[in-house]
């Protein structure tokens, strides 16, 4: 027990240099990623087609000609401008979004991040536009190009999204802007399941959510997942539970094609075929992948790059992953 004593004292002295050091180190990268000069190039294509008349049509199509396919002819433009709906919607969107320094500034930290972690990325030019409320292409990243479909980000309680499901229409909401473009840069970095089976997929996008805590650490974890705060805490609360039920049903190893709708896919709630359902968010699984994912790299000293080479089951085995009661 004197030897006990003894050492105590040196175990918490230990932890407290432990912590000093990593404050130290996550200030340091702090001040590098401030260093990185970013000046976003944000073109507002939906204001300025909204401004544009006929006439205007021959500049606009030189100046963007990847937005005007050339089996369209210009009445189609014409008849889109003079449209009372999409006037409706290219106004609403102006509301929503008079100035985007908001956002601007969103993205730059997130893209000043992504440099610093992926020293090789491009930062791409960006284009704000409007595309019909098409919530399942909000973000589209081509090449050079980032499309942002501003149409999409007018708040879950607008008109445009009503007969949406609340999974979805909960998504469509400013705050989720900066995570849905880091969605589309992740897809860059992560490379697809090494397997078929379940522990491969919930891995898979528990990277992607990985990157997402180093290049968006200003964000909250539901906006990271595209949770509402009620739903992460409900995924943070049911951590355990969730996972027993994986494992005492056999799931991790299986190759079964409905366990992606059950628990991957974007949903209203996920299906463990219990009474607890309908508390559940969709996409539960991608919440176990992303614990996972970070108890493997807290427990092992390699870089992010080194972890996205990885096999599913290496992660997994070398995380020595367990929720706490």
């Amino acid at each position: 027990m004197v030897f006990l004593g003894r050492i105590k004292p040196f175990f918490w002295i230990f932890l407290v240099l432990v912590l000093l050091w990593q404050c130290g180190k996550d200030k340091k990268v702090s001040q590098d990623i401030a260093k990185i000069h970013m000046d976003l190039n944000i073109s507002r294509f939906d204001s300025t087609f909204d401004a544009a008349g006929p006439e205007a049509l021959p500049d606009l199509k030189n100046e963007y000609p990847y937005l005007f396919p050339a089996q369209y002819p210009d009445s189609v433009w014409i008849a889109k401008l003079k449209d009372t709906l999409q006037i409706e919607l290219r106004s609403e969107v102006h509301k929503a979004f008079p100035n985007f320094e908001k956002e601007r500034e969103g993205l730059e930290q997130l893209f000043k991040h992504a440099v610093y972690y992926f020293p090789n990325y491009k930062v791409p030019n960006i284009i704000t536009l409007t595309n019909d409320v098409d919530h399942q292409n909000r973000i589209i990243l081509a090449d050079s190009i980032l499309f942002i479909s501003l149409d999409n980000y007018l708040g879950a309680d607008h008109k445009f999204y009503r007969g949406f499901s609340n999974y979805i229409s909960d998504g469509l909401d400013p705050e989720y802007l900066v995570s849905d473009v880091a969605d589309g840069i992740v897809r860059i970095f992560v490379p697809g399941p090494n397997s078929r089976d379940f522990l491969a997929q919930m891995v898979y996008f528990g990277k992607g959510l990985y990157i997402k805590d180093l290049i968006m650490p200003f964000a909250s974890d539901a906006q990271k997942m595209g949770y509402l705060q009620d739903q992460i805490d409900w995924a943070v609360a049911n951590e355990e539970p969730i996972w027993r039920n994986f494992i005492e049903n056999e799931l991790l190893y299986s190759t079964d094609n409905k366990l992606g709708p059950r628990f991957l896919d974007p949903a209203p709630f996920s299906k463990f075929g219990l009474e607890l359902d309908n508390e559940s968010p969709g996409r539960i699984g991608r919440f176990i992948g992303w614990q996972i994912v970070r108890a493997f790299m807290d427990r092992n000293n390699v870089t992010p790059q080194q972890m996205l080479a990885l096999p599913a089951d290496e992660i997994f085995k070398k995380s020595n992953y367990k929720p706490n009661r």
